[in-house]
């Protein structure tokens, strides 16, 4: 009975042991924090994708995107792929694209493939779709899909356009951060397309932007903002300082050159 009981004590204790280190060892899921928009397979790659966003819908204006892709017989993850974009929007008499980010690598990130689209319109103006090239370099097969995508305007404008005077070129303007703005100084960034046609709207890294913040309802600005500056792909980053909660309007100055190509558009930022 003695050797019985120690048995049992021992069995438990590998067991206790066991599991702790298998849960101690388990991968976090990458996906904590998002919302699964669509899913759906490429056909002809052999794999399943999931979209995911972190807000759980789509705006108008920069929106980021994850997608995850798993082997559509086992179910593991596929890590290594290429994913090519291309979003468009069906006006029934017309149609036409929007700006896009593929992920930069082919490696995930996380399990996860990074990527955005700048919707330029909602849905109530026709349906958007994103159609996908995928290829699945495990198996080393090549796929596509089109997934629907209902995309509504925010309750602030996060996506502006104006024409330069010069050459009549439209140029977009869509605000990426802050995305959770607080009171203090914050990352500021906005990313610049230019329209070249109904279907490209390639990056743009020719503009100078300087910016003022100013809080409508108190009537004053702040100090220490830094103007945004053309890193990479059309992003432009700096910092604006909140000293306090509210309605806060940044009215942008955009030059071409040393002439001003815009200075009528402004992002609203509440919190």
């Amino acid at each position: 009975m003695k050797k019985l009981f120690i048995f049992l004590a021992i069995a438990i204790i590998i067991s206790v042991v066991f599991v702790g280190c298998k849960k101690e060892n388990a991968e976090p899921d990458p996906t904590i924090g998002l919302t699964k928009i669509a899913e759906g397979y490429a056909l002809g790659a052999a794999a399943k994708v999931e979209v995911y966003s972190n807000t759980g819908t789509v705006n108008t204006g920069y929106s980021k995107l994850w997608f995850a892709l798993y082997d559509s017989v086992t179910g593991k993850r596929i890590d290594e792929a290429h994913i090519n974009l291309s979003p468009m929007m069906n006006m029934g008499t017309m149609q036409h694209a929007a700006p896009f980010e593929n992920p930069d690598d082919e490696n995930s990130v996380n399990h996860l493939f990074p990527a955005s689209v700048t919707f330029t319109m909602p849905s109530t103006a026709g349906n958007w779709t994103i159609g996908l090239s995928v290829h699945n370099h495990q198996v080393n097969k090549h796929g596509v899909m089109t997934i629907p995508v209902t995309v509504s305007d925010p309750l602030k404008s996060k996506v502006k356009s104006f024409t330069l005077a010069a050459d009549g070129s439209i140029y977009f303007v869509a605000l990426v951060q802050p995305a959770t703005p607080k009171v203090g100084i914050n990352d500021l960034e906005f990313v610049v397309y230019k329209k070249a046609s109904m279907m490209s709207f390639p990056a743009d890294s020719s503009m100078t932007i300087n910016f003022v913040p100013d809080m409508p309802s108190m009537g004053h600005s702040s100090p220490n903002n830094v103007n945004p500056v053309h890193l990479a792909n059309g992003h432009y980053k700096g910092k604006v300082n909140f000293t306090m909660t509210g309605l806060w309007r940044l009215t942008l100055e955009c030059k071409s050159g040393s002439s001003v190509a815009n200075n009528s558009q402004y992002f609203e930022v509440e919190f």
